[in-house]
């Protein structure tokens, strides 16, 4: 009987559980209270933005180049001779003024040449005045004996006459036609003496025109034996030494121009697009066309509006202010660039080294041209700009996404083409995420709008020049 009663206990111990447990639940359920519903709140991303305006902005083509000298004097021989003068300071890189005499040849064989020549000109100077003398004197004769002529032609004639009325005998009538043919041989003789005058006169001429060529050019070869200094200078190489005989076409030594340096600068063709239809007149057009046919455009353009401003590379703060003085024909080979020459006047003329150099041949350099744009453009950080598209502030402080043409880049900024206008809210930070309807909190920056518009002028990005 035990194990029975035992289970029967441990069952009614269950059921005892499972109604107790039942009846919890019950009250549970009915003294449950309804959740209350609590509204989070919404934080808004504080942002930075600048207001969209039109700027002037001042194009600019940037590039880099190697200076060189406007004009470069490669001396060389075009006598020969043996060096009797050298100049103490011709050695390479020498400054020297303009008319120094750097060198000297030899001038004694040119000096006898000169004497030579002078010597035949006179002579040949006595022989014209000889011949002019005899060609009068010959014309007074020639004179004289037509005179004597015309008389015995009368003579022949009476005596003609008188031999045919049988007054005079036929010996007298030839004796008298004999002293008459002579007369006769006598004038054809002068006349022929003088016919032949001119052409000694032509000879004797030649002679001294050849003479007078043969003069002046001694005096070149004699001028050529001195070399001064055409222009103020600095040396290069020198070639040659005092007391050294130099041939014709022999190179001496090598000059520079100290009035100008040239920096041709290697320029993208899409910036210098740019550039050129800022300065080209409207009547001429664009100028992609004449630099993708590569014509030089010095007679069409107008280049005293471009700004030239070269650097040095590798110096901070060294640079010069030049002008763009031609755009050369076609463009370079192997980069594809067009060729801008910018010309720096008076290189030398403030030159404090090494602070201060002076731009030297073979100094490379970095170059911007800039000329003003013809009319104010939309420029934003081009940070702003996201893969095409920029964040906007909208009317209700939230997000907008909107797509945009960039016409062109330059330096930090971002010249828009279509996609904004005038007064719209451009967000400059960068966001995390960036959701369409986002709630911002927006701050302007008008610090950094200043700073753009100053990049737009091109004084943000200028350097600092001595």
């Amino acid at each position: 009987m035990r194990p029975s009663i035992r289970r029967l206990g441990r069952g009614l111990a269950v059921l005892i559980g499972v109604v107790v447990g039942v009846a919890l639940l019950v009250v549970f359920v009915a003294n449950r209270q309804a959740p209350e519903r609590q509204e989070a709140a919404v934080s808004a991303t504080p942002v930075r933005f600048v207001e969209v305006r039109p700027l002037d902005l001042r194009l600019e083509a940037r590039g880099h180049g190697v200076a060189r000298p406007a004009e470069t004097w490669q001396a060389t021989a075009n006598v020969a001779g043996r060096v009797v003068e050298r100049h103490p300071a011709l050695e390479s890189g020498t400054l020297l003024p303009e008319g120094t005499l750097l060198l000297a040849l030899d001038p004694s064989r040119y000096e006898l040449a000169i004497a030579d020549a002078e010597a035949e000109l006179a002579s040949l100077a006595g022989e014209l005045s000889r011949l002019e003398a005899e060609e009068e004197n010959t014309r007074r004769l020639l004179g004289l004996e037509q005179q004597a002529l015309a008389l015995a032609e009368q003579e022949l004639a009476r005596i003609e006459r008188l031999a045919a009325s049988g007054s005079v005998a036929a010996s007298r009538r030839d004796e008298q036609r004999r002293s008459t043919l002579g007369q006769r041989q006598a004038v054809a003789s002068l006349e022929n003496s003088l016919a032949l005058l001119p052409a000694r006169r032509e000879v004797l001429e030649a002679q001294r025109e050849r003479a007078t060529v043969r003069l002046a050019q001694a005096r070149e070869d004699l001028a050529d034996t001195r070399f001064e200094a055409p222009y103020d200078l600095r040396l290069g190489e020198v070639e040659v030494e005092r007391h050294q005989f130099v041939t014709s076409g022999q190179r001496l030594f090598q000059a520079e121009s100290l009035e100008a340096a040239e920096v041709e600068a290697h320029i993208p063709i899409a910036m210098m697009r740019r550039l050129l239809a800022a300065v080209m007149p409207e009547s001429t057009g664009d100028a992609a066309p004449a630099l993708a046919e590569g014509l030089d455009l010095a007679e069409r353009l107008d280049f005293t509006a471009v700004t030239a401003e070269l650097f040095l590379a590798g110096a901070e703060g060294v640079g010069w202010t030049g002008e763009l003085v031609r755009v050369a024909s076609g463009l370079d080979p192997t980069t594809r660039t067009v060729r801008a020459v910018v010309r720096v006047d008076h290189p030398y003329r403030d030159a404090r080294p090494p602070d201060r150099p002076p731009l030297q041949r073979d100094m490379y350099v970095r170059t911007r041209l800039s000329a003003p744009s013809p009319e104010p453009r939309l420029v934003i950080p081009a940070s702003a700009v996201h893969q095409g598209e920029v964040w906007l502030v909208d009317a209700e402080d939230r997000l907008a996404r909107r797509a945009v043409r960039v016409a062109f880049e330059q330096g930090n900024l971002a010249v828009i083409a279509t996609g904004l206008i005038p007064g719209e809210r451009v967000v400059v930070d960068d966001l995390p995420a960036a959701i369409a309807g986002m709630a911002l909190a927006p701050r302007r920056d008008e610090a950094l709008e200043a700073r753009i518009a100053e990049q737009a002028l091109g004084e943000g990005h200028r350097e600092a020049r001595p």
